[in-house]
């Protein structure tokens, strides 16, 4: 009897090493888009960037504006947590502790709070650059208005948990939709007006900051 062969070839890829290359790629689509245009680059440029195939692309991504996706979603399970720890009674522009590293929301180590990850990260210039696009650009607009969309559930989830309330109430419902409003017409204000005059990274910090806490109080004020 001969022996069975062995699997031979690549092992195959965890599940951390194909979130990191869906946003490697997400990035390398972002610069090419806002290089070159949406029309003018194609799915072999975009894997030739970031040194895979084009085939491999098109296994991640249904479409090239799609690939912008894992940028625009990072952020989403991120702002739920903070929604299910915002304590009763503090103002709702406090929930992301714009102003510190380590605030409320940060670890026990001190590391930073969410407010801190949110604007300090690597993908900010990037994700304004994107959003700028999404002005332009049918395609990338969908996907954008589609990240919107997937988000509201998850912040209306958190928001019920929160509250104590099952999760298919209305309340948190309504209360998730005027939030993730409040974030898209914030992030797209700030993305659209500054795009002519580019500030240094601790300007544009506080820029951002100050436009996010503007609408959350709109928000927390409601409508009347």
């Amino acid at each position: 009897m001969t022996a069975g062969r062995g699997r031979t070839g690549r092992p195959p890829l965890t599940e951390e090493r194909k979130a990191e290359i869906r946003l490697e790629i997400a990035h390398a689509a972002v610069r090419l888009f806002v290089t070159q245009g949406v029309a003018a680059t194609t799915g072999e440029q975009i894997g030739q960037a970031v040194g895979v195939s084009a085939r491999t692309v098109w296994r991640y991504f249904p479409s090239k504006e799609s690939c912008v996706r894992p940028l625009l979603m990072a952020g989403v399970e991120l702002i739920a947590d903070a929604l299910r720890r915002w304590h009763p009674g503090r103002p709702l522009d406090e929930v992301f502790d714009f102003d510190s590293g380590a605030g409320s929301d940060s670890g026990p180590g001190g590391e930073t709070g969410t407010g801190g990850r949110l604007l300090a990260g690597p993908d900010r210039a990037t994700v304004g650059a994107l959003v700028r696009l999404t002005r332009t650009e049918p395609g990338l607009r969908a996907v954008w208005l589609q990240t919107h969309d997937e988000a509201e559930p998850a912040f209306a989830r958190a928001l019920a948990e929160r509250a104590g309330l099952p999760a298919g109430d209305l309340r948190p419902a309504i209360q998730a939709a005027m939030f993730n409003g409040a974030l898209r017409a914030a992030v797209e204000h700030h993305a659209w007006h500054t795009a002519a005059t580019p500030a240094d990274p601790a300007t544009a910090r506080a820029e951002l900051a100050a436009t996010l806490r503007s609408a959350l109080a709109v928000v927390a004020e409601g409508v009347g």
